[in-house]
């Protein structure tokens, strides 16, 4: 199995670049800059693609042209927020028109630009998968009020609910992760996860996105909801 892991060089992407190399899957990874230090690049199952989202058209062009012919699935990890976002003093009239555009650009022009050009690969895998990590800023009543973040991570559920049905008869199957707040320290760190019970480890994304990419034909997971268990707003 082959996958295409955008914005894998850190956080969960780092997290998920090494769970999917441990399950002996091959692992195509993009961020704006390959790491030169984090163990990663030693794998042979793992290549990396540099590409800035924040230029959509181009960022998608330097993908597809180093892409394999054939992916069996897509994971979006990709979420960048405002400067004061999930910060007391957050204020949407303090966000500028650049700082707005750009957050679009990179969290929903680039992806579907990107899956433009790729869809054709993935639907060529006889069990094609697109996984779209998402937020809980994404549901209703979900108390954030970052307004452009949230409204990039709405339009991610539009994206999968169209993808769904226009190639429902190809078997596409989409799903979108509603994560809240993640601890992106070491995610191997037992410790770690102990003393931050209000934050979600990053194995346990990595443990339900496996999962998901495991499940046979006959079934996929269309949302999956994933708060920290002491998380009062859910």
């Amino acid at each position: 199995m082959t996958i295409l892991v955008v914005g894998g060089s850190r956080g969960l992407g780092k997290a998920l670049v090494e769970g999917l190399l441990g399950e002996g899957k091959n692992v195509v990874a993009v961020a704006r800059s390959a790491p030169s230090a984090s163990g990663l690049e030693q794998s042979s199952q793992l290549s990396w693609i540099e590409a800035d989202l924040s230029n959509p058209r181009v960022a998608a062009d330097v993908i597809v042209q180093s892409c394999p012919e054939q992916l069996d699935a897509i994971i979006y990890n990709v979420g960048i927020w405002e400067t004061n976002a999930f910060e007391d003093n957050y204020d949407f009239l303090q966000d500028t028109d650049d700082e707005i555009v750009n957050l679009v650009n990179v969290n929903v022009i680039a992806l579907i630009l990107l899956l433009k050009r790729l869809l054709p690969r993935v639907l060529l895998a006889p069990k094609p998968q697109i996984i779209l990590a998402g937020s809980t800023s994404a549901l209703p009543n979900c108390g954030s009020p970052e307004v452009t973040f949230g409204a990039t991570k709405c339009a991610l559920n539009g994206i999968a609910e169209a993808l769904r049905e226009g190639y429902r008869s190809q078997g596409l199957a989409v799903t979108c992760l509603q994560l809240g707040y993640l601890n992106t320290g070491d995610w191997a760190d037992d410790e770690n996860i102990e003393n931050t019970n209000s934050l979600i480890p990053l194995q346990d994304v990595v443990a339900m996105v496996c999962a998901v990419l495991n499940l046979s034909e006959a079934s996929y997971i269309r949302t999956l909801v994933m708060p920290a268990r002491m998380d009062g707003r859910f």
